[in-house]
This record gives structure tokens, C-alpha cells and sequence, in this order.
């Protein structure tokens, strides 16, 4: 499963028993020492990353054998098998710019901000 919050993505996989869980994807050239996840003691296993916006492809990899995240934001045939893909969007910047100045009824201007 993924989880976006601004640029920060959350991975978390499911795979009681295993020893050893990390991600490897194209934003960490598919090396499986980059990142590696952390257990939760439930069998869930989690690690996060900033990422820039855009669309990337990972897999998991635990004890050594590759799995897709069908709960992603999608998933593709890879080279080596079914790669699953996260998707950063761009994120709005808020700002607040002051609007046309107004009349009120007493006749002073008002500055609205939106």
C-alpha cells in the first residue's frame, strides 16, 4: 500500500515472517539496499521518502523474492515481472494576493484577501 502526504510517500507491505523487507524502484535505481523498510511487530513492514511530483515504478522485495503492490496506483508489466506504480502529483501553492480594493458604505476602501 502507498501513501501520499505532499511529497512524502509511506510504503507499507504485509509479510509476516519475513527478516529482511525493502523497496527498489526507478527513483532509487531498483537497488534493494536503498531502502529498507522497517517491521511494525504485526507483520507490516513500512518505510518513507520524499519524492518529487511524478509517476515512478517499485517493487518489494523481501528475503529475496520480488513482489508487486496491487493496492498502488496501478500496476505494469516490467522487465523481470509485474512492477507497481506511485504517482506524485504536483501540489498547489497556496498564497494569499490582495484583491481590487472596494468601496464600503462609509466610503473608506477595504483590501479583501483571498
Amino acid at each position: 500500500m502507498v501513501s501520499i502526504e505532499c511529497e512524502w510517500v509511506e510504503f507499507t507491505f504485509y509479510r509476516p515472517g519475513a527478516v529482511s523487507v525493502c523497496v527498489a524502484g526507478d527513483f532509487n535505481g531498483w537497488k534493494t539496499g536503498d531502502l529498507t523498510m522497517v517491521s511494525a511487530g504485526d507483520g507490516n513492514w513500512a518505510a518513507r521518502i520524499p519524492l518529487p511530483p511524478g509517476e515512478f515504478r517499485f517493487r518489494y522485495c523481501a528475503d529475496g523474492e520480488w513482489f508487486a503492490d496491487y493496492a498502488a496506483c496501478g500496476v505494469e508489466p516490467g522487465r523481470f515481472g509485474m512492477d507497481s506504480i506511485v504517482i506524485v502529483p504536483r501540489q498547489a501553492v497556496k498564497t494569499k494576493r490582495p484583491r481590487k480594493a472596494r468601496s464600503t458604505k462609509k466610503g473608506a476602501e477595504e483590501v479583501v484577501v483571498g
